[in-house]
């Protein structure tokens, strides 16, 4: 708390980058042990929590390892582009202390492809499981090529690869979720991965928005089982707020919650249960991390929590999991995804 407190005293943008800085020369320490209960299959890989770090956090691969030592299950790095970029105008991220919320405008900052799969070279990463999350340069002239050469850059260097096509920041890039562009779009990754690897042995997922009306929720649906998409990331940063939020970006956090929430039921029931669903936005307990899962989630995602209560949080939600898990009479996490419906 006093470290929190401390942080809190600088910009958000600068707090973050000490903080990585700081991680980079922390030893790995040893995760603790954790109930059998929470053990996941994730895509043939057993992991000991279906708890996750949300891709935002570590944009350039440089702390994969020190963060699964807080007690993550897998990582998400990224978003990275082709090429590096600096992002929209500062200040771009803002605390909502009282609401545990996060707005940020970043842009897909990050320091380009090349870098990133440097760290991810010179780290030891072992048995890490880890998803690298995707985007496109905002001066791109063509979305769907920015995709189709990350897939053909970054294939095979990590456990799963995620389209990002929902940040609010980067301008119309959500027009991808109209059915036109996203059938182009899936077409064009699955025609790639296929040509790289005819086992399609690397999950692609699709990161999807939360601000999306019914008929696009059917048409994700129905594209993502055509194309045969390995998975939905439910979702990013919502563009709606209440009107005393005046900052304009995607806001996450505590706030976010219930949208997610509600688009994760609706996208399980939509794709009949057979596709894998990441549940991501507002957990920041054991309780909402167990709704997101009887929502229909077989993984969860955060990251604003870590910000408001350190990484205390990450164990605290996988010990509190395991107390659900045991009062519902379940011998693993894994029977109750969907179970409210």
């Amino acid at each position: 708390m006093i470290l929190r407190n401390l942080l809190f005293l600088l910009p958000p943008e600068i707090a973050h980058s000490l903080v990585i800085t700081a991680l980079k020369k922390m030893p790995c320490r040893k995760p603790i042990e954790l109930p059998k209960s929470l053990n996941v299959n994730f895509f043939g890989n057993k992991i000991r929590s279906p708890v996750g770090l949300a891709a935002g956090f570590d944009k350039n691969a440089e702390v994969v390892k020190p963060m699964l030592s807080f007690g993550f299950g897998f990582i998400e790095a990224g978003t990275v582009t082709k090429h590096p970029q600096y992002g929209n105008k500062k200040p771009r991220i803002f605390r909502l202390i009282k609401d545990e919320g996060i707005i940020n405008r970043l842009g897909f900052n990050n320091k380009g492809v090349d870098y990133f799969l440097k760290q991810i070279s010179e780290t030891k990463l072992g048995n890490c499981i880890f998803g690298i999350n995707i985007g496109r340069n905002s001066t791109s002239k063509d979305q769907i090529s920015d995709y189709v050469d990350l897939i053909k850059i970054v294939y095979g260097k990590s456990n799963y690869i995620v389209l990002n096509i929902s940040s609010p920041n980067t301008p119309n890039l959500r027009d991808l979720h109209n059915k036109q562009e996203l059938s182009k779009l899936l077409k064009s990754i699955t025609l790639t991965r296929k040509s790289i690897d005819s086992s399609e042995s690397i999950p692609i997922i699709l990161k999807i928005s939360p601000d999306i009306d019914q008929q696009t929720k059917e048409n994700i649906a129905e594209l993502t089982l055509e194309y045969k998409i390995d998975g939905l990331i439910v979702s990013n940063t919502t563009i709606s707020r209440d009107s005393y939020y005046n900052e304009s970006g995607g806001l996450s956090g505590r706030p976010l919650f219930q949208l997610s929430t509600e688009l994760l039921s609706d996208m399980y029931k939509l794709t009949k249960s057979r596709i894998l669903l990441i549940g991501c936005g507002g957990i920041s307990s054991g309780v909402d991390a167990y709704e997101k899962i009887k929502a229909g989630a077989s993984l969860v995602q955060l990251y604003t929590a870590l910000v408001y209560q350190g990484h205390q949080v990450v164990n605290k939600i996988n010990l509190e999991l395991a107390e659900l898990v045991k009062r519902d009479g379940f011998s693993n996490i894994t029977e109750a995804v969907g179970c409210i419906h």
